[in-house]
């Protein structure tokens, strides 16, 4: 993916590598991107959580700059590759922890440039935390849906620059992330595809978090599959309807992505059924939809 040249370059935000601001990059990376567990997510489930290879793989953690700030995140891509489709792969509200890691190492054995940013990096590091509610209040609840746009445009820059194709660009996130992919959907041009996992469509406005995905549904840049849980008790089915109702009066104003999106309901699985380290994984919820994701960027032109 990288030439020698830039993965030098690449090598040099690295842990433990000496920059001109290496003190402050150090800092920013000490989050332990893609190793090990968020606290709050405690108890794991060793005996479901899927732990893909590197082998074959190129991996790694770095940090792209956005307006003075270094964001870390978390990368897999294939190895000696170039001119790849990407992936940006957002994270549940626990940050950037093992479960997106193997995430984009997924991605990546399907021939993708996956990049998985900190993309509460501002506010707090969520690794830390061993109370859900606290980490909502102290971080996830302070995060600007502007910021992380500004920070995924700057993922995709990135990945422009190391070997991704810009002409393919997907999102696909989970949870927190699934809301984000809907966003990002509605408002970046580089987008292709995306892919949501059971994120919330509705919820209400603030200065942070000024509009929601069903408000934003007549500016859909990029089609949508909605992959979602019907016993997701945070999720009611009802708000699904709503979005596709949304969805549909756009596709009849003309617009072609909502024509194109779609919603798979897996009746009897709950929230984050994806998430393999947790007591709510469902095995055959999250198998079909990962191979769902992979038709879905293929058919949509990103692999």
């Amino acid at each position: 993916m990288l030439t020698q040249d830039q993965s030098r370059d690449f090598d040099a935000l690295l842990p433990g590598k000496s920059t001109a601001d290496g003190a402050s990059r150090r800092t920013a990376l000490k989050v332990a991107l893609g190793v090990g567990y968020a606290a709050s997510t405690m108890p794991i489930m060793a005996q479901t959580a899927i732990k893909t290879s590197s082998e074959g793989l190129h991996t790694g953690e770095g940090i792209y700059d956005v307006e003075g700030f270094s964001v870390p995140f978390f990368y897999a891509a294939p190895e000696s590759k170039k001119n790849l489709p990407v992936v940006l792969v957002i994270q549940e509200i626990f940050g950037v922890h093992e479960y997106i890691a193997d995430t984009c190492r997924r991605f990546a054995k399907a021939g993708y440039l996956a990049i998985a940013p900190e993309l509460y990096a501002r506010q707090g590091e969520p690794s830390s935390y061993g109370e859900m509610a606290k980490l909502m209040a102290e971080v996830v609840s302070k995060v600007p849906d502007a910021q992380v746009m500004g920070d995924l445009d700057a993922a995709v820059k990135w990945a422009g620059e190391n070997g991704g194709n810009l002409k393919k660009v997907a999102v696909t996130g989970f949870c927190w992330g699934g809301r984000i992919t809907w966003l990002y959907a509605e408002q970046s041009k580089n987008v292709k595809a995306a892919v949501a996992w059971y994120g919330r469509l509705v919820g209400a406005a603030s200065s942070l978090t000024p509009k929601h995905p069903l408000e934003l549904a007549g500016e859909l840049k990029a089609p949508v599959l909605g992959l979602y849980g019907g016993q997701d008790g945070g999720i009611p089915l009802s708000t699904i309807n709503e979005m596709k109702e949304a969805l549909a009066v756009a596709a009849a104003k003309g617009n072609a992505a909502a024509k194109a999106s779609e919603f798979v309901v897996y009746k009897d699985a709950p929230h984050a059924f994806h998430a393999d380290y947790r007591p709510s994984y469902r095995k055959d919820a999250a198998e079909d939809g990962f191979a769902r994701a992979l038709d879905w960027l293929k058919a949509k032109g990103v692999a």
